[in-house]
């Protein structure tokens, strides 16, 4: 087939380099991963992690989301990936340059599809291997000049962008340009609120810009409400540049067509019914192999007294606070090592990819799973803490027990001093207890019903310990974090049998405050209930195998110890002859069963869904009982020559639609 070259008016078509290649190079002092010509692919998702409560998903078109602990604290809009990828020109990044070399002047929008052909570009993907730096580059071939952009996070400033303008011309060149960051929300905006009541939403928004220091604050006039009552909003979302000593700024996108026709822009400092943005307008004289550097830095929930100490900051000496903002990002990888570190994420091999993958693998699993604060040492008052939320009758009736604890301890001596209590409720506690932090929903833009949550700092800012997630991806996960931690395997068997119930299943999601099933909700095409039967198993299966290992007798000694709880699931699961007439509906929900549970959590704790006995207290059983329930569970649905009926609802009939997608 003859190529034909291709006008847009007077200009020839330049068509981007195909060959997409791989390769590890040293960047920014670190090694990231490049991905040379990757527009040459279909775009693709990523997302940024960091070792505080920082969130950021973003394509490989550059449109993103992004904020901190979940979505209801988002800095750019949190909606589903195929829409974070098609808003690229109007979401996150934006860069416009007037060149000028040699008397013409040349309008350059890198990363923008708007005049897709007109130069010679080379487009590289850089990520570094903790997964805290995503860099792009775009290498204008025809105007001799390089920009790169990157986002970066920092526990103390937020959300790091960070620009490189590089001319790799042997000619010196004038560029004026207009950078930055668009669609910023403000503060005390819900997921709904954005994706439902966004054109109303854009009416209450208000965005203002402090002329001495160039910091700009987003905040909503008051917030979204209906209701005849007071609805201020006091918290804001905050950003400012650093490394651009004479600059102009723009709080909105209105006037960056003004820029693109030559038009000049003017500084906006108010304006309101407007989606926020912050651009700085600048101007730089670049000689040939000179860079300049600057950065953009947001971040969300800033109060009236966070944004008094950023303006002080920002009044003192910049080049100190550039400095600053350079070393808390480092801090940020540092720390972020250290927690993969501490579940054996850390190689040395003369394969540096099999190397990054087993970081990125373990990175990933406690991300889901969690990570033990401390490793087998813990704070008597945060266990303290988990009982009382647990069972706060045990917290009454065993005070001398709780009184005569250390004030920091082992592990193992919690387990001997709850051993030798000889009582059920605090060895099952004891056991139960798993203090473990970094973990959440493995929610993200491309799975939006899972709702994640980074919950790792509590309002002083002190650590928070807690684990939430899916049955499946909790004890996957601590599968392979008990090789890390092997004395807490039987901790985390522990977890899995007091969750389970007395037909053998278990609920859908498991907390460090206990556990949690869906309820019906007969307005939502969405709502189901049921058990997911298919792959329970295997997991206590795996942690049981490991035990036997390296405590051989430890499963022995507990198989006739009444110390193990049932969930008291109100789920009921109908006849056999029910089950026959109609396999698609086999479970009813026990809506008076969930009222008294709710009325006993209230009262107790979340013990409260746990089954009791006949004088009401919690009914034990041993590992035996508790074994056999869930082999139960199987051989009474054992169909000869045809395998486990799976009859609960879940996840059988959702497995078998999925099917026809493939």
């Amino acid at each position: 087939m003859t190529e034909k070259t291709i006008f847009v008016g007077d200009t020839a078509q330049q068509p981007p380099a195909q060959h997409v290649k791989g390769e590890f190079i040293s960047l920014l002092g670190d090694t990231f991963y490049k991905i040379e010509n990757y527009d040459g692919m279909a775009p693709f998702f990523m997302s940024l992690v960091s070792s505080s409560n920082h969130w950021l998903f973003i394509s490989s078109t550059g449109g993103l989301t992004a904020g901190r602990v979940n979505a209801e604290q988002a800095l750019f809009p949190y909606y589903t990936d195929d829409k974070v990828t098609e808003n690229y020109e109007n979401t996150g990044s934006k860069s416009i340059l007037l060149v000028t070399r040699g008397g013409r002047t040349n309008l350059w929008e890198p990363f923008s599809a708007r005049y897709k052909g007109s130069y010679r570009i080379e487009r590289n993907l850089h990520k570094n291997i903790p997964g805290t730096a995503l860099v792009f580059e775009e290498r204008n071939l025809s105007l001799d000049l390089t920009f790169r952009y990157a986002w970066r996070t920092s526990d103390q400033f937020g959300f790091v962008r960070s620009a490189w303008l590089t001319n790799t011309a042997d000619t010196p060149c004038h560029v004026e340009f207009v950078d930055g960051i668009q669609n910023l929300l403000p503060a005390n905006i819900t997921s709904n609120t954005q994706n439902i009541f966004s054109p109303l939403l854009d009416a209450y928004k208000r965005s203002e810009l402090d002329l001495e220091t160039g910091l700009a604050i987003f905040t909503l006039n008051s917030t979204l409400t209906d209701l005849a009552e007071p609805s201020e909003s006091l918290l804001g979302t905050t950003v400012f540049q650093l490394g651009l000593d004479k600059a102009d700024y723009l709080i909105s996108s209105l006037q960056l067509d003004n820029f693109r026709n030559g038009l000049g822009i003017t500084t906006e400092t108010e304006i309101r019914g407007r989606r926020g943005a912050y651009f700085i307008h600048a101007e730089a004289e670049l000689a040939s192999g000179e860079e300049k550097a600057w950065h953009v830095v947001a971040d969300v929930g800033q109060d009236g007294c966070a944004v008094d100490a950023l303006k002080n900051r920002l009044n003192g000496n910049r080049t100190e606070l550039v400095k600053a903002l350079e070393q808390d990002i480092h801090l940020n990888d540092l720390h972020l090592e250290k927690i993969v570190a501490s579940a054996d994420g850390l190689q040395v091999s003369n394969d540096a990819l099999c190397t990054a993958h087993h970081f990125a693998n373990v990175m990933f699993n406690v991300m889901r799973g969690g990570i033990f604060s401390d490793g087998y040492n813990l704070r008597t008052q945060d266990f303290i803490d988990f009982v009382g939320v647990r069972n706060q009758d045990v917290l009454t009736n065993h005070a001398a027990f709780f009184s005569e604890l250390p004030a920091e301890m082992n592990i193992l001596d919690l387990y001997a001093r709850a051993e030798a209590s000889r009582q059920a409720d605090l060895i099952r506690l004891s056991y139960g207890y798993l203090p473990l932090t970094f973990s959440r929903r493995h929610g993200d833009p491309s799975r939006p019903w899972n709702r994640f949550s980074i919950d790792i700092k509590k309002v002083d800012g002190s650590s928070k310990l807690g684990y939430e997630g899916n049955w499946r991806d909790i004890f996957q996960n601590w599968e392979a974090l008990a090789y890390s931690y092997p004395e807490y395997v039987e901790g985390m068997i522990a977890a899995f049998l007091n969750a389970t119930t007395f037909d053998g299943y278990n609920p859908y999601r498991i907390t460090r405050e206990g556990i949690d099933w869906e309820i019906p909700e007969p307005n939502s095409p969405w709502s189901n209930i049921g058990y997911w039967s298919d792959h329970q198993i295997i997991y206590l299966q795996k942690l049981m195998e490991f035990s036997v290992k390296v405590h051989p007798g430890k499963l022995k000694d507990l198989l006739a110890r009444p110390i193990f709880s049932y969930a008291d699931v109100p789920y009921r699961i109908k006849r056999y002859s029910h089950l026959l007439k109609n396999p698609y509906n086999t479970i009813d929900f026990n809506w008076d069963l969930q009222h008294a549970i709710e009325a006993r959590v209230k009262e107790h704790g979340t013990d409260g869904k746990l089954v009791r006995a006949r004088d009401g207290q919690i009914f034990h059983a041993s590992l035996t009982e508790k074994l056999l329930s869930l082999l139960l569970a199987k051989l009474v649905n054992f169909v000869p020559e045809g395998g486990i009926w799976m009859n609960t609802q879940r996840p059988e009939w959702i497995d078998a639609n999925n099917s026809l997608v493939w």
